[in-house]
């Protein structure tokens, strides 16, 4: 690979780290978030909700925004929000307002992960799955020392410093982006004249909106049921119509010439679906695991959160290891046999945490976590491979941006299901519970992995 290759993806890395950085880093500070704001665990847990909801409606809005106007322009444009959200989330004077600048955490962050992807798609041609390999050692690696990093500085500092430390890697992403990635011009010189009215149409702001409040109003509803812990009319009111508002959506998206996520595509491409259902089941296993975790050590077995970070690296560090072998292994092999391994890896996992109890000793804690760790590892490279095998090139912003919107879908509700579990409190019970459906949950990757034909793109 060459010299330039090399620094190009060191500037896309730094960029997209910060998704999974500040997904990590969030996972050891719920029990401190809980306390200072005086809530309970299914409120806090909207502070995972707004990042992931978000992030899934800007990954494909992005996704056709970089076709059109640039995927450099788009992502130094997110750099410099992710600055301002990173500033200003410390000066949050209540709980609401920390939010907002999550949510807009959120949006730079996402601008970044899928067009960084796509980035490296187009201007790396050689050895594709070995250049994704070292992009997931950005996404492993922070994601490895997130928590560690997390808990360091909440022990040492509060959980403003969390938002602080993203300002040194936007600056050196900023600095490396702006030499190394190539300007590309827009699809077309209509951009640059289009009007508010035909970019509300392309972007499908009816859409966005229906999927929103849908996914919000369904959200609300279901918590509300499980925090009070009664069905009140009220609360079934709410699901109600945030169900409702989401079948709306589905029958707009296939009648509009430009849907927010274009659901005819995934009948186009049915590999390509198989391939994001797969992705959101794995990123249900996993972020279950990841969120669960350290709660369960805070809250049940009483560790700091400095300790909890350095147990959590036995998660990250083992990916971290993982995916460059995978990369290799792909190239070679091809995308099923690793994700056969990773699926029976993970249901072994989960069948681990189900033993767990208040006086389980921590190696059987760094078992659970290296199971899933190695599969991430795994995962990493061979979903980007599969995914990449089952589309055309043409079309691989919009696809980038429904494949990470299938593991934002896949994060939120890994924190609706351990929200309906656990309720108001985290507690063992309902970590071993959790276990139990996640072991089904990754018995059904396994079916799936095995029934993957080794195919290229398929058409319908």
């Amino acid at each position: 690979m060459s010299v330039r290759s090399r620094w190009l993806m060191i500037s896309v890395g730094l960029g997209i780290l910060l998704n999974p950085l500040n997904s990590s880093m969030v996972a050891v500070a719920i029990p401190s978030l809980q306390n200072v704001f005086q809530l309970d665990f299914t409120s806090v847990s909207w502070i995972i909700f707004s990042f992931y909801i978000a992030s899934a409606i800007t990954q494909p809005v992005m996704g056709k925004a970089s076709d059109l106007f640039g995927r450099r322009k788009i992502f130094l444009a997110g750099l410099v929000v992710s600055f301002f959200a990173s500033l200003l989330a410390p000066l949050s004077p209540s709980f609401g307002w920390l939010i907002v600048f999550r949510i807009v955490q959120s949006i730079g962050t996402s601008m970044m992960v899928g067009i960084g992807m796509a980035i490296v798609r187009i201007h790396i041609t050689e050895k594709q799955a070995t250049a994704l390999s070292v992009l997931s050692i950005f996404l492993s690696g922070a994601a490895a020392i997130g928590p560690f990093i997390g808990g360091l500085l909440i022990h040492w500092w509060s959980w403003p410093a969390i938002f602080l430390i993203n300002i040194p890697f936007i600056f050196a992403s900023l600095l490396f982006a702006w030499k190394t990635i190539p300007k590309d011009e827009p699809s077309t010189s209509a951009a640059r004249s289009m009007s508010f009215r035909k970019w509300v149409d392309l972007i499908d702001a009816l859409g966005i909106l229906l999927f929103t409040v849908g996914l919000v109003a369904l959200l609300v509803g279901l918590l509300s049921v499980k925090s009070s812990g009664h069905i009140s009319l009220g609360n079934v009111t709410v699901g109600l119509i945030g169900l409702a508002l989401l079948g709306v959506f589905i029958r707009h998206e296939l009648k509009v010439t430009s849907p927010f996520i274009p659901l005819r595509t995934f009948a186009k491409y049915p590999a390509m679906t198989w391939v994001n259902v797969e992705f959101m089941l794995v990123n249900i296993l996993y972020y279950s695991l990841f969120f669960g975790v350290p709660s369960y050590l805070q809250m049940v077995r009483h560790v700091s959160e400095f300790q909890t970070g350095i147990l959590m690296l036995s998660l990250g560090l083992c990916s971290l290891v993982t995916s460059p072998i995978a990369g290799r292994w792909i190239d070679k092999s091809g995308p099923r046999p690793a994700l056969l391994v990773s699926a029976m890896l993970m249901t072994l996992g989960s069948m681990w945490l189900v033993t767990l109890n208040q006086t389980s000793p921590v190696i059987s804690v760094c078992l659970a976590l290296a199971a899933f760790g190695i599969s991430n590892g795994l995962n990493n490279v061979g979903m980007q491979a599969a995914l990449f095998q089952s589309c055309p090139k043409e079309i691989i912003g919009v696809a980038s941006g429904l494949f990470n919107t299938s593991r934002y879908l896949g994060t939120i509700l890994s924190s609706l299901l351990i929200s309906i579990v656990m309720g108001g409190k985290f507690n063992i019970e309902g970590f071993q519970a959790l276990g139990i459906i996640l072991t089904v949950i990754a018995l059904s990757l396994v079916h799936i992995s095995r029934r993957r034909e080794p195919g290229q793109l398929q058409e319908s």
